[in-house]
């Protein structure tokens, strides 16, 4: 049996926005890729379910939401174009980040290195802290909600969903909205939420990108939400070898159970995290966009059935050009894949360039040695002995000539 067919596709928002292939869809909304037509550039449109469409609490809220949003710049941040009401339908025009989510990268690679880690979180961090210096919380940071461009650009989505969705009248009170895996103790209990539960569930994701996994287990959701409220998250390093005392004190901090014994806000704990890294001489490092991606899949399949009418992807980095920390020796902060599924955390020092291309020889360009060179080279050799070796027979045969 045919699922049926979705009604948006081809159609076009408030006579400026087409709607042309779905990425995405989970409990609330559907992303599609669509093009502004007034603009000529492709954009992300986030449409939301129908049953939040005609709440009047809910659209007011989310109009609100997005205006603040939209308000907001930072290169770790997902940008808001525009939003609006047509026929009924309520839709979010965001920047389309072309590459795939955090999520999908974990799905591919397994947990990561400290350096990875710490290229992956300075630029949420840094999202996050300007959302919260504004007075926002984005109350559902996951893996699914940060996005990795083609260029290693690291930048988070979805602020202010959350909110509007709780303040809907189709919401009941007893849902427990948010991801269960990373909820705050705060989140669970009350439903409350600031900038610490924000910081509560980046230590649950950093958990998860240092060990492979989330810190606690639970047969249903709200089980698992339930879990934080008795359960400490446990330091990394007790579940992986490797993790620095360092990251594994920001992830305690983080995830305390008390807001007030964690990190004020998104910028508080990002300056923990550098000063971590500097700490440790941690090399930087470019975050590789997953290989496989529902958004890779969907401009693919729009680029082969329209050829031209979405621009090709954005060349990818060269991850050789690395810049050093301040108090690190140029030329030892080469970049390093992360890790195989199931293998331990790296130590976090710097290391060779060929130790990197060994652990991962997709992501790094070697640089091949000047064979014309040496080739160049040998053939000047060559001719001098030759030259050599002639000049010295007609001698030998001017000296016999003559002696004779």
């Amino acid at each position: 049996m045919r699922p049926p067919a979705d009604t948006l596709l081809g159609s076009t928002l408030e006579g400026r926005y087409r709607i042309d292939a779905p990425i995405a869809r989970g409990g609330m909304s559907a992303v599609y890729l669509g093009v502004d037509l007034r603009l000529g550039r492709s954009v992300a449109i986030k449409v939301m379910d129908a049953r939040y469409s005609g709440d009047p609490q809910f659209l007011r809220r989310f109009e609100f939401e997005a205006r603040a949003v939209a308000g907001l710049k930072h290169p770790g941040l997902v940008a808001v174009y525009d939003q609006g009401i047509d026929d009924g339908i309520a839709f979010l025009v965001m920047e389309l980040v072309e590459g795939g989510s955090l999520r999908e990268l974990l799905r591919e690679r397994g947990p990561m290195p400290p350096h990875a880690v710490t290229a992956v979180a300075d630029p949420v961090l840094g999202g996050l802290g300007t959302a919260h210096a504004a007075g926002l919380v984005h109350r559902d940071v996951k893996p699914e909600n940060v996005l990795i461009s083609e260029v290693g650009e690291v930048k988070v989505a979805d602020f202010g969903l959350v909110r509007a969705v709780a303040e809907a009248g189709v919401t009941s009170a007893s849902v427990i909205l948010g991801t269960a895996a990373y909820l705050s103790p705060e989140q669970v209990e009350a439903g409350d939420a600031d900038a610490r539960s924000d910081v509560y569930s980046m230590g649950v994701m950093l958990f998860e990108l240092l060990t492979g996994r989330t810190p606690f287990r639970g047969d249903t959701p709200l089980a698992l939400a339930y879990q934080r409220l008795s359960y400490d998250v446990p330091a990394p390093g007790d579940v992986v070898d490797g993790v620095p005392e360092e990251f594994d004190e920001i992830v305690l901090r983080a995830t305390e159970r008390e807001p007030g014994d964690r990190y004020a806000d998104g910028f508080d704990m990002r300056r923990a995290l550098l000063a971590a890294a500097d700490d440790l001489e941690l090399p930087p490092f470019t975050v590789p966009a997953p290989r496989r991606s529902a958004e890779r899949e969907t401009m693919a399949r729009l680029r082969g059935a329209h050829p031209g009418a979405v621009p090709p992807p954005a060349p990818v980095p060269d991850h050789t050009r690395v810049q050093s920390r301040p108090g690190m020796t140029p030329g030892t902060g080469a970049p390093v894949a992360p890790v195989p599924a199931g293998a331990p955390s790296q130590v976090a020092r710097p290391a060779t360039a060929a130790t990197d291309r060994r652990r991962d020889d997709r992501h790094v360009s070697t640089v091949e040695p000047d064979e014309g060179g040496a080739v160049r080279a040998l053939l000047w050799i060559l001719a001098v002995l030759v030259l050599a070796a002639a000049i010295g027979a007609v001698g030998w045969w001017v000296g016999q000539t003559y002696l004779s």
